[in-house]
């Protein structure tokens, strides 16, 4: 197994080779192995596909259940992994970066943090404390002993009224703040893609996974991306397996699913178990 700081170097010169890499988004071991026995490069937690694991909506769990969770997948394989880690677990600062310490400690070489606040009165942090917030990130980054990949999130496109010029404002802001990789969910169209990407100089992650608003990774290479991942795209995509094998067989009373589904013993090699 490679040390936490080897994880962190590969996951740092992923982000620095040319062309864009994905990171897809396991929930649990199982599709974590499978993942890596697949050759994926490195591995990202979704929080709300972390969430369901234990029966919560997004959100609904705690810091130490959520960095728990995200151990699990760490332990699972010998690859960097990135963890979703919403907001942060708090409103301020010192609360993120103790976030970024946390995660640190329990093998993750990277995380995600959000400018969603979770007010529906006011769903985005005003500017100023976000990026403040992103600051103290980067800063608990910094700090650490081993290179880790501070992601900030720009959470506007998934409300009303947005635009993709405040995103790229708030992108930029979080770039200067320390962020070493950007993200926006939401973006509607490879144009608004592509003029992101070119109004920042850190890698930009693009997230598949809301459906009329995701691309082929030709055309998100293209555009400018360097990193993408699923979310929860992967869970729902097996628990749509799950609940068409059922609904089969509760309304029909039949097994064709098991014609269609993969034996033991490729799932075992897969994960090499």
């Amino acid at each position: 197994m490679r040390s936490v700081t080897e994880k962190a170097a590969h996951f740092r010169a992923l982000h620095e080779r040319p062309g864009a890499f994905v990171i897809p988004n396991p929930w649990d071991t199982v599709s974590a192995r499978l993942l890596a026995g697949l050759g994926f490069e490195a591995l990202a937690t979704s929080s709300a596909a972390s969430a369901h694991t234990m029966g919560r909506r997004d959100g609904g769990i705690t810091r130490e259940q959520a960095l728990a969770h995200a151990r699990t997948i760490v332990d699972a394989v010998d690859l960097p992994v990135s963890a979703d880690l919403e907001k942060g677990f708090g409103r301020e600062p010192e609360v993120v970066a103790e976030t970024i310490r946390q995660a640190a400690a329990v093998g993750l070489v990277g995380c995600t943090i959000e400018d969603n606040s979770g007010d529906p009165e006011h769903p985005l942090y005003d500017l100023t404390l976000a990026t403040e917030r992103i600051a103290a990130a980067a800063a608990a980054a910094r700090a650490l002993p081993f290179p880790f990949m501070l992601t900030a999130r720009a959470h506007n496109l998934l409300f009303p009224d947005s635009s993709v010029d405040e995103t790229i404002r708030r992108l930029q802001a979080y770039e200067k703040a320390g962020a070493e990789v950007l993200f926006a969910p939401g973006l509607p169209d490879i144009a608004a893609v592509k003029t992101v990407c070119s109004s920042i100089s850190k890698p930009f992650n693009f997230m598949v996974g809301i459906k009329g608003k995701s691309f082929s990774v030709r055309e998100l290479e293209q555009a400018g991306v360097r990193r993408i991942s699923l979310a929860t795209s992967l869970y729902r995509a097996a628990m749509t397996g799950l609940l068409d094998a059922i609904r089969e067989l509760k309304d029909k009373g039949e097994f064709s699913f098991v014609d269609r589904s993969a034996t033991t013993a490729e799932l075992i090699k897969i994960m090499g178990i």
